[in-house]
This record gives C-alpha cells, sequence and structure tokens, in this order.
C-alpha cells in the first residue's frame, strides 16, 4: 500500500500560481504512475494530469494542458503540479493519486490504487 499525503493548497488571487506537492510513503517502489484529479462542488471528480513514474511521460486533459505542469522527483518519492494562471473556476479540491498498474487509462479514477486526502484550492476573482 502507498500512503499519499497533498500540501501546497490554499487561496490565490486569479492568475496567480500554485504548487502542490504529494509526497508518498510505503509501497513506493511500486508506483508506475502518478496523477492528480480534482472535484467541485457538486461536481464529478475529473483527472486533471499524470505522470508515469518511470520515464516521465505526461498526460493532460485540455482545460489545464499549457497553465499546469506535472512532474515527480523519483529520490524524493514526491509528485508535483505546478499550476500557473489560475481562474476561480479551478476552484475545487485536489487529490493525488498512484497507481500500481502497467496497463489501462491513466484518465480513469478506476486505474489508481491510492488516494490522499486532498487540498483545497480557492481562487478568488
Amino acid at each position: 500500500q502507498v500512503h499519499l499525503v497533498e500540501s501546497g493548497g490554499g487561496l490565490v488571487q486569479a492568475e496567480g500560481s500554485l504548487r502542490l506537492s504529494c509526497a508518498a510513503s510505503g509501497r513506493t517502489f511500486s508506483i508506475s504512475t502518478m496523477g492528480w484529479f480534482r472535484q467541485a462542488p457538486g461536481k464529478e471528480r475529473e483527472f486533471l494530469a499524470a505522470i508515469m513514474w518511470t520515464g516521465g511521460s505526461t498526460h493532460y486533459t485540455d482545460s489545464v494542458r499549457g497553465r499546469f505542469t506535472i512532474s515527480r522527483d523519483n529520490a524524493k518519492n514526491t509528485g508535483y503540479l505546478q499550476m500557473n494562471t489560475l481562474k476561480p473556476e479551478d476552484t475545487a479540491v485536489y487529490y493525488c493519486t498512484a497507481s500500481y498498474r502497467t496497463r489501462g487509462n491513466v484518465r480513469q479514477q478506476t486505474y489508481y490504487d491510492s488516494w490522499g486526502q486532498g487540498t483545497q484550492v480557492t481562487v478568488s476573482s
């Protein structure tokens, strides 16, 4: 089992930036993919980005491509989500997630095996 802890959320003005971190512990050698999702009030949880733990290839949803950047530091067992040019509609709880799988759709919640507790991001206009 992998334990994930997010940090870095908070309140920011529109057009501002935040960097979220996701610290992994436990069976980190099993991680194949780390992803980020978010859930706004009254909405379904949505995929944002994913990164392959080995190789570093990335995937993004269209609404954040060019504004958000996913990365990871394997030595620190930590993933990051750099968020720039934030908009009020980016307000949500952001979740880090990790998968042990080697095949499947990284954009689907069912691909992932472990989830963090979430961190609130609020963007004011």
